[in-house]
């Protein structure tokens, strides 16, 4: 059995991280049984999930150490480096996580604390070709856009669809009044990644087949653009579902 789990599980556990443990998983093979050496606990064949999220986070800060020269992936500072996961629904993958210096990260989790200064990096940063850095460059160019210079910048950042639609996806730089907010039938907020039921039956247009009543929608995501639509797999297929016929779970 293999499990599939972000670095923040490796926190919710009391297992010791012995150095044997921390060999076995970077296999990527978390199987409860192969881990139950290491272990030394009678697991059967449940996954280990201090292991298993352990190995995930190790491979994931690797990688971008690797694809970054070992320095912050917005200002190349080489001090006090650690993994941020873009928002709003990161998977812990290094194609969705940044490598940031403390300073860089301080600032874009603390809007209040932000240093126009500092941010002239993202003049050569917003070039990468990592779309992560794309999307973080974009949302903190918008933070600061009144300052002038960011506007400058962002005039010249050309973003494809996937990644506009990422970098807007947490509503940076709109007023509250001009956010797109999506709520299901009882008026709670709905956001990506969030799972939804169906409180209807649907008949799915060109798709031949009936979504019931119940069915359980995982990992949504959000038309941008329209309030009253979101996009989930139902069946095996992407359909475009109104928020008025799906209730928030959970």
């Amino acid at each position: 059995m293999n499990t599939q789990l972000t670095w923040r599980d490796v926190f919710w556990t009391r297992t010791p991280l012995t150095s044997d443990l921390i060999r076995g998983s970077l296999s990527h093979k978390f199987t409860g049984w192969r881990l139950d050496k290491n272990l030394h606990r009678p697991y059967s064949s449940q996954p280990t999930f201090a292991i298993a999220t352990y190995g995930i986070f190790m491979t994931t800060e690797s990688d971008l150490h690797a694809r970054s020269a070992s320095q912050c992936e917005l200002c190349t500072a080489k001090e006090n480096l650690s993994v941020y996961e873009v928002p709003p629904n990161s998977n812990g993958s290094a194609d969705q996580s940044l490598l940031l210096c403390a300073t860089c990260q301080e600032q874009v989790e603390n809007p209040d604390k932000m240093d126009p200064h500092h941010w002239r990096c993202l003049n050569d940063s917003m070039w990468s070709p990592v779309a992560a850095i794309q999307v973080m460059a974009w949302r903190l160019l918008m933070r600061l856009r009144n300052e002038g210079w960011p506007q400058d910048l962002l005039d010249m950042l050309y973003l494809d669809e996937e990644t506009r639609a990422w970098a807007e996806a947490t509503g940076e730089g709109l007023s509250e009044e001009d956010k797109v907010v999506h709520k299901d039938s009882n008026g709670a907020v709905l956001t990506a990644g969030d799972t939804v039921t169906l409180i209807k039956d649907l008949d799915v247009k060109g798709a031949n087949f009936t979504a019931k009543r119940g069915t359980a929608v995982r990992n949504i995501s959000l038309v941008p653009d329209n309030a009253e639509q979101l996009e989930g797999r139902v069946n095996g297929q992407q359909i475009v579902i109104l928020t008025k016929f799906v209730k928030k779970s959970g």
